[in-house]
Formats: C-alpha cells, structure tokens, sequence
C-alpha cells in the first residue's frame, strides 16, 4: 500500500486545538446514544419522507415531548377530580341525613 504523504503547501498548526464537536450543540439538549425498535424508526422515517424532508430524530423528540405534556395534563385533571370529590364527599358526609333503624315504626 502506498503511504500518503502530507500535502507540503498546506502548514496546519494544531497547537491550539481541541477536541470535540465542530458544531456545538443547541442549548437545552443533549448528545445521547438510544436504541429503539426499527419499526418506530421506520415510522418516523417514513412520516418524514412522506412530508417531503425534514428530521426523523426532530420528529421522535417533539413525539416525546407532547406525551410528557399529555401526561403533565392528565395527572391535572386526575388532582381536580380528586380535589372535587373529596369536597362533595366531605359535603356530604356534613349534611348526612340519619338512617332509619331497621325494624322501627316509622314516624308519623
């Protein structure tokens, strides 16, 4: 095999240099490894090719934020129900009407 020399005209001083990333990464994210299922990235994959271009992972972290919203909704609604029905409980247990003792005559 040939080895290949380096090209005289270009003098690259890396002194200065670091390692990492050319392109820093937007704030509020992060570089991570996951593994999915191929067939949620095929789904995803083909929604955006479907639409003409665009970004698959985009595409799975929006899908991954509405749910978190969804969950952050529904654990609301689920705090308001609660809330309502112990207060109508708590309501009604105040205006309690007294039970007939079985086997008595009844008034009147």
């Amino acid at each position: 095999m040939k080895k290949v020399a380096a090209e005289s005209y270009r003098d690259i001083d890396f002194a200065r240099a670091r390692r990492g990333a050319v392109v820093g990464s937007d704030p509020g994210k992060s570089k991570i490894s996951i593994r999915l299922d191929n067939r949620v990235l095929d789904h995803f994959r083909s929604v955006v090719e479907s639409a003409g271009g665009g970004n698959y992972q985009t595409l799975i972290n929006d899908a991954l934020v509405a749910y978190i919203q969804q969950m952050s909704v529904l654990e609301a609604v689920r705090q308001v129900v609660r809330e309502e029905f112990a207060g109508s409980k708590a309501a009604r247990q105040g205006v309690r009407k007294p039970r007939p003792v079985r086997g008595a005559a009844e008034p009147g």
